[in-house]
């Protein structure tokens, strides 16, 4: 038989990515003033159908052709010529048209500009192939540069990296990562002295070192940490530097563009990562450069800290837009994919949706959660945010970043699974959105690490009652008759919050910190969740129905009873648990009470 004979499957299509979203019309309707969702709505509609034609289109031709890395030319000269695609190179400019990361910065509706933009991101993040990597960092860098900068590079710097213009933009690097320390700076090996010049962007430095993991490495500037003091020091003998990748760095469009090495940063080699192939990552030697001290020397921990919090929210919105796609194509599938003899639609199936259902009732939660913290960002930037709000903020970042990337990867394959066979291939796009998805388990920070920066601020009591406070105040809003038909749930809720606060009192348990912050992620989507129920509720949402149900499905079947045992669990362990694990870890008998 010939492939055109017999049976052929008939191909799913993807409707209007927004418009067909479970969650974010409904979301924004809920957090948006009036006037302002109208507007971004027909913005996000139309959004929403380039994403699943003209983007997606764009993505799948880019994915073919990785970054090259050529050394040398043919005389023996060291050139590093870092060769992108233009299919890449387009992606880039058109997130810039779209104003990533312009409407941050333009501020045109306030603190919801945060909110309509990174629902741009959400949409778009799936079939992007990691463009938003170094958005993000141009995103850091801008906020960095607005607070710590000098006048100079105010002038000349950030409004290029927030330009709607692919021809004058520049995107950002952020080199941190060093083959001391990965996430831990305090052994940082890269220098920075002091050439005794005052450029017109501030002071002028040296820099030499070797920076072990550096994306976008095709940027026009980044921000470097570099060490001022001594290694003794640590962490506080940092300070943080702008660095330009080609000198001069401001130039007409006309001018040539200067040599890769122009500033004295060589490309040691490009990463072979499991995923992310498109993005250009790369190991620099820097030999030399020349750089401008960002913020107070000594200071550079604290001057790079926006750059971390804006790229950690870039990351918990990213894990739910990945997930986002892959549940469109498994929904969209099972509109068309028939079963028992060609009778019934896998949309028709009991078992089949029940799968799909739970997946959804996942991507709600953690967009949820995402778009939370994002509203909270939007406050604080725009200096209408009160201090528990802050608080929130600073808790919530690392837990959304954490929490969204360990669960979206789970249901990612969920969803893959739902197409059989099919979702198996590399065509439809499960596999290079699963791969590109777990670098956010890693990248800003892995669950453990960020779980630490939780335990140290949420020492404060002053922290914990904000989030609690917060938490608790959501729950009394809600009215009797919707109170008393979530009252199991609300139940569960409840005990979470309880045993929050004495996971973060001292003596603080080994292993409670990770158990922790799944705690807080649990507690945080639930009630975002709510806050979502009991808006839909009062205002009679056509969807509030299924809003109390999907909060009721994701308290009671999404974990949060499991992450209150494991807490207690890791409170109440006397050290046997610690000496155990390293038995099965690395050998031994362990010494059990049993």
């Amino acid at each position: 038989m010939r492939v055109e004979d017999g049976f052929q499957p008939i191909p799913f299509s993807e409707e209007n990515a927004y418009t067909e979203d479970p969650v974010l019309p409904s979301l924004l309707k809920r957090v948006l003033p009036a006037s302002v969702f109208q507007e971004v709505n027909s913005d996000l509609a139309r959004l929403g159908l380039d994403v699943v034609t003209t983007i997606r289109a764009l993505s799948d031709s880019a994915k073919c052709f990785p970054p090259t890395l050529v050394q040398y030319d043919q005389w023996g000269r060291r050139v590093d010529d870092l060769q992108t695609s233009e299919g890449w190179r387009e992606l880039k400019a058109l997130s810039q048209r779209e104003g990533l990361p312009a409407i941050f910065y333009e501020r045109k509706y306030k603190e919801h500009s945060r909110v309509y933009g990174f629902s741009k991101m959400l949409l778009m993040v799936g079939d992007s192939n990691e463009i938003f990597c170094p958005m993000s960092m141009s995103d850091g860098t801008a906020r960095v540069i607005e607070l710590f900068g000098t006048e100079e590079m105010k002038k000349d710097v950030f409004p290029r990296l927030i330009s709607r213009d692919p021809k004058v933009a520049f995107t950002s690097g952020q080199w941190m990562t060093e083959r001391p320390g990965g996430s831990d700076v305090s052994l940082t090996e890269t220098t920075a002295t002091s050439s005794g010049k005052s450029s017109k962007y501030g002071p002028q430095y040296t820099l030499n070192g070797f920076k072990w993991f550096s994306s976008a490495t095709d940027s026009e500037v980044s921000v470097a940490l570099a060490r001022t003091g001594s290694l003794q020091e640590g962490s506080r003998g940092l300070s943080l530097f702008l660095v330009p990748l080609r000198l001069p760095l401001i130039r007409a469009l006309t001018d040539p563009v200067p040599s890769p090495i122009s500033n004295n940063i060589l490309v040691h080699r490009l990463k072979n990562k499991i995923g992310t192939h498109i993005l250009p990552t790369a190991e620099l030697s820097i030999d030399g450069a020349e750089a401008y001290l960002v913020g107070e020397l000594g200071k550079g921990v604290k001057s790079i800290t926006p750059v971390l919090n804006i790229t950690r929210l870039w990351s918990a919105v990213g894990s739910a837009g990945y997930l986002r796609k892959c549940l469109a194509i498994a929904t969209s599938y099972a509109k068309q994919r028939s079963i028992r003899s060609g009778t019934v639609l896998l949309k028709d199936a009991p078992a089949h949706v029940e799968q799909l259902a739970s997946v959804n009732v996942l991507y709600r939660a953690l967009a949820h959660l995402a778009f939370g913290v994002v509203g909270l960002l939007g406050k604080v930037e725009c200096k209408c945010a009160t201090e528990d709000e802050l608080r929130r903020l600073r808790m919530l970042t690392p837990v959304a970043k954490a929490y969204a990337a360990e669960k979206a990867s789970v249901g990612m394959e969920e969803a893959m699974c739902a197409l059989g066979g099919a979702g198996y291939m590399e065509e439809n796009g499960f596999g290079r959105s699963i791969r590109d998805a777990l670098v956010e388990k890693i990248w800003e920070g892995t669950v453990v690490v960020l779980a630490l920066d939780l335990t140290r601020f949420a020492q404060d009591p002053a922290s914990i009652k904000a989030f609690v406070s917060w938490a608790n105040s959501i729950i009394g809003s809600c009215p009797f008759a919707l109170q008393q038909k979530l009252s199991p749930t609300l139940a569960i809720v409840k005990k979470a919050i309880e045993e929050l606060p004495s996971c973060f009192s001292q003596p603080l348990k080994p292993l409670i910190p990770r158990p922790a912050l799944m705690l807080v992620g649990a507690i945080a989507s639930s009630v975002y969740l709510l806050e979502h129920t009991i808006w839909a509720y009062n205002t009679s949402e056509p969807t509030k129905d299924l809003d109390i149900e999907v909060f009721q499905r994701w308290v009671r079947e999404g974990g949060v009873e499991a992450d209150i045992q494991t807490v207690i669990r890791a409170k109440t362990d006397s050290g046997e648990r610690v000496n155990l694990n390293s038995a099965l870890v690395f050998g031994g008998r362990g010494k059990s009470k049993l």
